[in-house]
């Protein structure tokens, strides 16, 4: 996977999570390319995506940060959801689940009913 995909899915899961809130400032691009040891083409490349995206703004002289059009979210229920999933990920242990039949498991229970019938 491109570098620059996975630096958009990287900031994408942080914020699902609540890692990174509506207001928070990305790391600016010299950080990124001096912490990561990449071309600063590659950020700018993400960094536009999850702007044309709308999940990123730019602000001219100030940096890039997460939408303040994007709802937050709640702490408290991401919190108690994790919880949630750690209670059947550890039932799924029990059961015998690996991580790799956790994950076709879940993906199968997500996707639509007529999807999961056909594949």
């Amino acid at each position: 996977m491109p570098t620059y995909l996975q630096l958009v899915q990287q900031v994408r899961q942080a914020v699902r999570l609540g890692i990174l809130r509506p207001g928070d400032q990305l790391p600016t691009v010299k950080e990124v390319v001096g912490s990561l040891a990449i071309n600063a083409n590659t950020v700018l490349k993400a960094y536009r995506d999850l702007d044309r995206d709308g999940l990123v703004e730019g602000r001219r002289g100030l940096g890039t940060f997460v939408s303040s059009e994007l709802p937050p979210r709640p702490r408290d229920e991401l919190n108690g959801l994790r919880s949630g999933l750690r209670r059947w990920i550890e039932r799924a242990r029990a059961a015998g689940l690996d991580e790799e039949n956790m994950a076709a498991l879940f993906a199968d229970t997500v996707r639509p009913p007529a999807v999961s019938r056909v594949a």
